[in-house]
């Protein structure tokens, strides 16, 4: 853990200010030159885990901590994320098991029957 007092450069602070500021700009161009699809969405998670990683590391000074401590704060998103992706998974499994089941997706509005 940092000690009491201790002080990091400045300059530090400041090129992860600058890497930040160049991150988002190519955050931004992800809008400017209208990517679409999967490229998008793959382009704006990867610069949003980027800019957080950068604040978390420096500005939060998780680079000077132990790793129990890292460990401890950093697993259970992580825990939760690979929960969430087993969740989304198995979502998938069940979606296609019907489709085979039924002979058409249950995600389609069903229209109801008139007498």
């Amino acid at each position: 853990m940092a000690e009491e007092g201790q002080q990091h450069p400045i300059k530090i602070y400041l090129w992860i200010w600058l890497l930040l500021f160049v991150v988002s700009f190519f955050s931004y161009m992800v809008d400017y030159l209208q990517f679409q699809g999967a490229l998008r969405w793959t382009l704006i998670l990867v610069f949003m885990f980027v800019k957080a990683g950068f604040i978390v590391a420096i500005f939060m000074h998780m680079q000077w901590e132990r790793l129990a401590l890292k460990l401890a704060i950093l697993g259970p998103p992580v825990a939760i994320l690979v929960l969430i992706w087993l969740m989304s998974y198995e979502g998938f499994y069940i979606e296609d098991s019907r489709v085979e089941y039924y002979g058409e997706s249950t995600m389609e509005p069903q229209t109801p029957a008139h007498h």
